[in-house]
């Protein structure tokens, strides 16, 4: 096993960090890492807006529900869809681009790419010791952080980034067995997806039960079935839509 796989399978995510900003070199590192990453045709549909202003940071913790560690980290990014600059270049080519930049297709590229970018970071800062957290918080009120970024349209902050200096070192969360997540020839069928999942719970109940000292023993099936029951962020087909994407 080598080491960058070593780093991916140790990944936790990591909420409490050090008082230690990052330094212009490693945030740039981790920048040029993300993008290194594939992209859909070399449309890198895609912009990070990093975040250092104490005032900005303490307002985004505030819009993804009080996260501390929104505020509290060495670096935070947002990641965001990204097709204005496409708008731009049509301008300087005299070209029409709207139904092309208005498909599905084209919202879906932008998903894509801006996901593969972070990950990309992700590694990197990982590699580099540091740790991160991704933060879909700020999705709860994407039209307050838009105008807090000062987002023009065609750009949709998907996520943010927590990046830091680790202050806490918590274990490996187990994820979904292998035979439940990858399938030969065809999909699994539903009692071996069962079989799967009830093997699953099992290991997740454990693993909260040690971590809690006995607290806490619920299943992966259980949250996911609490969570998912609740309806959450329901605005986003409006607002995606009023930024000017997925019209077609």
């Amino acid at each position: 096993m080598n080491s960058t796989i070593e780093t991916l399978l140790k990944h936790r995510s990591i909420r409490k960090f050090l008082d230690q900003p990052l330094t212009k070199d490693e945030i740039q590192t981790i920048v040029t890492s993300a993008q290194a990453a594939s992209t859909s045709s070399f449309i890198q549909a895609y912009s990070i807006i990093g975040v250092k202003d104490p005032e900005k940071k303490r307002e985004l913790a505030d819009a993804a529900g009080g996260q501390s560690y929104v505020e509290e980290n060495g670096h935070f990014f947002v990641f965001c869809a990204d097709l204005h600059r496409h708008d731009i270049l049509g301008d300087l080519h005299g070209a029409d681009l709207q139904n092309t930049l208005e498909s599905t297709e084209k919202f879906m590229v932008a998903l894509i790419d801006a996901s593969l970018a972070a990950q990309n970071a992700t590694i990197a800062a990982e590699s580099m010791g540091l740790g991160i957290c991704y933060i879909g918080g700020i999705r709860n009120d994407l039209e307050r952080v838009s105008r807090l970024l000062e987002l023009p349209d065609r750009v949709i902050p998907l996520f943010g980034l927590a990046v830091g200096h680790p202050a806490q070192d918590p274990d490996v969360k187990p994820r979904l067995p292998f035979a439940e997540v990858y399938h030969e020839d065809r999909y699994e069928t539903d009692d071996e997806m069962k079989a799967n999942l009830e093997a699953y719970d099992t290991s997740v109940s454990k693993y909260y039960e040690e971590r809690t000292g006995g607290k806490r023993q619920d299943t992966w099936t259980e949250q996911m079935a609490k969570m998912l029951s609740m309806k959450k962020r329901m605005y986003m087909k409006d607002f995606v839509k009023d930024k000017g994407f997925n019209l077609k």
